[in-house]
């Protein structure tokens, strides 16, 4: 907890330069010309300030492993699974707290300082949940994680109950599941309804990787908003990837939507991923493969955004930029007006939090002193530019910083990004 003023910034909710102040690592004003004295001071000059990124799908015991054992050479989803099945018999938990830390040290850096992870419980070990927890605990001062129990190979295919119950026990944070990778309907019907009632007698929130395929006739979206209202779980339970939506017809999307509202589910997609791996199966025309964004956000669901996965059996690519997953999302959902895009960033920064739960999450008065200064003037450029981010700071502590970045002509003169950009 450290005491800090931040001058010149622009807040979304301000359209005057406002200053920042943080004391004991919480904001406790926010004004223009706040005067502290004997307190550490930067300069946002006049660039966008926002509440730290916020990924709410990430798999973090994954991380940084691409080529291991090999490649992905189908890019699928199934040959992912495959090569993680592969590869989890000789995970040690150094080597996954290794790859984890650094991959943290990346987020970091790019303004993300809450993650929700999903960790694989269905092997012979826990060995992914143990290293997971001291990674956790390690870098708790820099970063929230939030741990998700993820029977990867299916709650009941893989008869992986009392695995999920111990990694609860051990204090991992969320309930998961993948009903649709179960081997019937019914069986996948059957996980969401132990899932959710686990998640109702332990108080915990639950978050399920739900209908991540194109198959029209992947329906478990429905079955998991009735479990949410019968157990009275709304507001508590996610739907992650929901990519089967993009594919089922318009009468049904009509039936479905409503039910999902009345549950309060929350949505979160995953861009980057959904648009690589869905659709794989196609001729032309190709599907999309990411549910209906526009849709739910329409509806009034809250919808967020997850990185999911970087450099892993899944994914080749990644640096965990949350600015690259809206700005994925943007395109493939054709959400370019102001409010559409405005969403795209709400769903990796306020959206995301609330859905995580987040505690004292914003930039408010009494709010936690974590904010992340981007060289940009606003959340639609942020998402435009990709922007350096000046200044991470958590509760009052500068933690990540990098030098604005200039362009050289070749007549040998600097010009600043934000002249060059900004202004031309």
């Amino acid at each position: 907890m450290a005491d800090l003023l931040v001058r010149n910034c622009l807040l979304s909710k301000n359209k005057d330069p406002q200053d920042i102040l943080i004391r004991g690592g919480v904001i406790k004003d926010i004004a223009s010309k706040i005067t502290a004295d004997n307190i550490p001071v930067i300069d946002a000059d006049f660039h966008f300030v926002t509440a730290p990124f916020v990924d709410s799908h990430f798999h973090m015991d994954a991380t940084l492993s691409y080529g291991l054992p090999r490649l992905n050479k189908s890019g699928t989803l199934l040959e992912g699974i495959k090569l993680w099945g592969e590869l989890k018999p000789n995970l040690t938990a150094d080597a996954v707290k290794e790859r984890a830390l650094k991959f943290c040290k990346w987020a970091i850096a790019r303004g993300t300082l809450a993650i929700r992870s999903h960790v694989d419980v269905s092997g012979q070990n826990l060995v992914g949940v143990e290293a997971l927890l001291d990674v956790r605990e390690t870098m708790k001062g820099l970063i929230d994680i939030q741990l998700v129990a993820f029977p990867q190979d299916g709650l009941l295919r893989a008869n992986c109950l009392d695995n999920l119950t111990a990694a609860l026990d051990m204090g991992v944070d969320v309930v998961g599941g993948i009903p649709h990778f179960e081997r019937t309907m019914e069986e996948g019907h059957e996980s969401i309804r132990i899932l959710c009632e686990i998640a109702e007698k332990r108080g915990l929130l639950t978050d399920l990787h739900c209908d991540e395929t194109d198959d029209p006739m992947s329906r478990y979206a429905e079955k998991l908003a009735l479990e949410t209202i019968r157990l009275g779980l709304k507001g508590r339970v996610a739907g992650s990837h929901l990519t089967s939506m993009h594919s089922i017809d318009n009468y049904y999307f009509t039936k479905l939507i409503s039910l999902l509202v009345e549950a309060d589910l929350n949505i979160i997609a995953n861009p980057l991923i959904n648009i690589t791996i869905q659709g794989r199966q196609d001729n032309y025309p190709k599907r999309r493969g990411l549910t209906r964004i526009p849709e739910q956000i329409n509806a009034g669901l809250k919808v967020a955004f997850g990185h999911d996965c970087v450099m892993d059996p899944w994914y080749p690519l990644g640096s965990h930029d949350m600015l690259e997953v809206a700005h994925m999302a943007l395109h493939c959902c054709h959400m370019t007006g102001i409010d559409d895009m405005i969403s795209c960033f709400d769903a990796v920064t306020t959206n995301a939090a609330s859905i995580l739960h987040l505690d004292n999450y914003g930039i408010n008065k009494g709010s936690n002193g974590d904010l992340v200064i981007l060289q940009c003037k606003d959340p639609i450029e942020a998402i435009r530019l990709k922007p350096a981010r000046l200044f991470v700071v958590r509760r009052g502590k500068v933690i990540s910083s990098t030098s604005p970045v200039n362009y050289e002509l070749n007549l040998g003169s600097k010009i600043e990004r934000e002249d060059l950009l900004f202004k031309g």
